[in-house]
C-alpha cells in the first residue's frame, strides 16, 4: 500500500483545562486552508457548547473511528480528525484505519454559543489524555470550546511545536473522494424514534477481538416502529455489513433523539452495498458510513473513475471551484446557473473536485458541502492504480476502435472486448465478470474512455 509520512504540527496538545470562567476544551489545529489561503494554525470558533457532554461523546466517537481498524486489526497510529468550519456549523470527520468506515460529527449552530464560526479546513489534535478528559465531562458541566489557538498565543509562542508523524495512505485520501460519490446515491430508508433506535442498535452483535471482524452482511428491514434483520436483501432493506463497525455510536446512544438510515435502492438478492447510519442528537448529528464489507475499503469502489477518465471535466471543475465559498450546502442548480453548465456537468465537476478532498456529501440534507482537505491536492487521482493502468494502456497503443464494437484492448497478447450495453460500457475481462460494474469500471473500459470521448450511448447513468 502506497503511503508517505505526514506531519501534524500543533502549538501544544489539545486538552481540557480549567480557567477563571470554568473548563475550556482547547482543540489545537495544524496547517490548513481558509478563505485567506493557507494558514499554519487556523482558529475557527470560540464559545460555549450548549450540550457539552453530548458534544464530548460525539467527538470521542469520531476519534474511536480514526483509531479503529476493522479488517485485519493491528496496532497503528491513527490519523487526526479533519475539522471544517462552514459558517453555520463545525464538521469533524475521520476514517477508520482500514478505510471501511467514515465518521462525521456535525455541530450545528444551535450546539454552539459564541463567536461567529469561521470558514476553513484543518486537522485537529486528539490525544489519549484529551480522550480521558472528554470521557469525564458531565451533563451539568459548562464547557467552553476553542477550535484553534487565538492570535495572541500564535504571535507570542516561541517554544517547540508538538509534532505527530504518521503514514498517510493514498487509499485513505481516495476514500474521501469515493464516499461523497457513493453517498449521493443514498435515500432515506428508515427513521426510528430514540427508544426504538437504542433497542435495535444494542441488539446487534458486539465487537469480539478473539473472533475478529464478521464476514458477510446483515440487512435491516423496516418493521413497524423498528427494524428486523435478515440474511438476504429484500426491497426496502438497508445493508449492514459488519454490524460491530457501528460500535462508535454506543458512546452517544443515551443522548440520541432518533436514528435515520440511508442507503441505495436494492432488489431481492442484491449484493452488499454501502449504507449510512445517522444518530440525531441535540443540536448535532453523528453519521457513520459503512463500506459493503469489512474487508472492503471505500478507496477501491471506483465511483470517481468515470469522471476522472473524462478530460473535459477538468475545465468544468476549475470553473466550479471558483464559485465555491465554504458553503454548508452546495446547491447544484445554483452552481449550474452561475457557471452556465448543465447540472450533469456540475455534478461531474464536483466529483472531480471531490478527488482532491474539496467536496463532501451530507446524507441528512441530501447536499454537497465545501471543504479543503489539508493534504496535497490531486495526489489521490495521480496514484489511483486503475487510472494509472488505463493511461499506460493508452500510451502503449493498446486501444483499437473498429467494427460495430466500441473498442478492443490488447494486454500481453490477450484481447479484451469493450462493448456498449444498456447505457454503459462493459468488458470481457475477469474484473468485469466478477464485479459487473459494482466497483466501478475496469482499466480496459477506462482506457477506452480516455482514448475516445464518450458518445451519448456510452455515458454511465447519472447519479440521482
Amino acid at each position: 500500500m502506497s503511503h508517505t509520512a505526514y506531519t501534524y504540527a500543533y502549538l501544544r496538545p489539545s486538552a481540557v483545562h480549567s480557567t477563571a470562567t470554568g473548563d475550556t476544551l482547547s482543540l489545537q489545529t495544524s496547517g490548513g486552508t481558509t478563505p485567506a489561503g493557507r494558514a499554519g494554525r487556523p482558529r475557527f470558533f470560540a464559545g460555549f457548547l450548549t450540550n457539552p457532554q453530548v458534544a464530548a461523546a460525539g467527538l470521542l466517537s469520531v476519534a474511536d473511528t480514526a483509531a479503529a481498524r476493522y479488517h485485519r486489526p493491528q496496532n497503528r497510529a491513527s490519523l487526526d480528525p479533519v475539522v471544517t468550519g462552514n459558517g453555520d456549523r463545525l464538521r469533524f470527520e475521520s476514517f477508520s484505519g482500514c478505510c471501511g468506515v467514515y465518521a462525521r460529527l456535525d455541530l450545528l449552530d444551535e450546539a454552539l454559543d459564541g463567536d461567529d464560526i469561521r470558514h476553513g479546513t484543518t486537522n485537529v489534535d486528539v490525544n489519549a489524555p484529551l480522550a480521558d478528559a472528554l470521557g469525564r465531562v458531565g451533563p451539568g458541566d459548562p464547557l467552553h470550546l476553542e477550535v484553534g489557538p487565538d492570535e495572541l498565543a500564535v504571535t507570542t509562542f516561541d517554544g517547540p511545536v508538538v509534532e505527530k508523524k504518521v503514514p498517510l495512505p493514498d487509499r485513505w485520501l481516495r476514500g474521501f473522494a469515493e464516499t461523497q460519490v457513493i453517498a449521493s446515491g443514498f435515500d432515506l430508508r428508515a427513521e426510528l424514534a430514540a427508544a426504538d433506535a437504542v433497542r435495535f442498535l444494542r441488539s446487534l452483535p458486539r465487537p469480539n477481538a478473539a473472533r475478529g471482524a464478521s464476514r458477510g452482511a446483515l440487512w435491516a428491514v423496516p418493521s413497524g416502529r423498528t427494524l428486523r434483520t435478515t440474511a438476504r436483501a429484500v426491497p426496502g432493506a438497508v445493508c449492514l455489513a459488519g454490524p460491530e463497525r457501528l460500535a462508535p455510536l454506543t458512546r452517544v446512544l443515551r443522548h440520541a433523539t432518533g436514528l435515520r438510515i440511508h442507503g441505495p435502492r436494492v432488489a431481492a438478492g442484491s449484493a452488499p452495498v454501502a449504507s449510512a447510519w445517522e444518530v440525531l442528537l441535540p443540536g448535532m448529528r453523528l453519521t457513520l458510513t459503512l463500506s459493503p464489507d469489512t474487508a472492503r475499503g471505500f478507496s477501491g469502489e471506483g465511483g470517481v473513475l468515470d469522471t476522472l477518465a473524462a478530460e473535459d471535466s477538468t475545465d468544468d471543475a476549475d470553473l466550479v471551484s471558483v464559485l465555491l465559498a465554504w458553503e454548508p450546502t452546495v446547491d447544484v442548480g445554483d452552481l449550474a446557473a452561475q457557471s452556465g453548465l448543465t447540472p450533469e456537468r456540475v455534478r461531474a465537476a464536483l466529483t472531480r473536485l471531490g478527488t482532491a478532498g474539496r467536496i463532501g456529501y451530507d446524507v441528512s440534507e441530501a447536499a454537497y458541502f465545501h471543504r479543503e482537505l489539508p493534504y496535497e491536492t490531486g495526489r489521490a487521482e495521480r496514484h489511483n492504480p486503475r487510472l494509472r493502468a488505463a493511461r499506460a494502456l493508452v500510451e502503449a497503443g493498446s486501444v483499437r476502435f473498429d467494427g460495430d464494437e466500441p473498442a478492443t484492448v490488447t494486454v500481453d497478447g490477450r484481447v479484451h472486448r469493450v462493448r456498449s450495453a444498456q447505457g454503459r460500457l462493459t468488458c470481457t475481462c475477469q474484473w468485469w465478470a466478477e464485479y459487473r460494474g459494482g466497483r466501478g469500471p475496469c482499466k480496459h473500459v477506462l482506457a477506452v474512455r480516455i482514448a475516445r470521448p464518450l458518445t451519448p450511448a456510452d455515458h454511465p447513468p447519472e447519479p440521482r
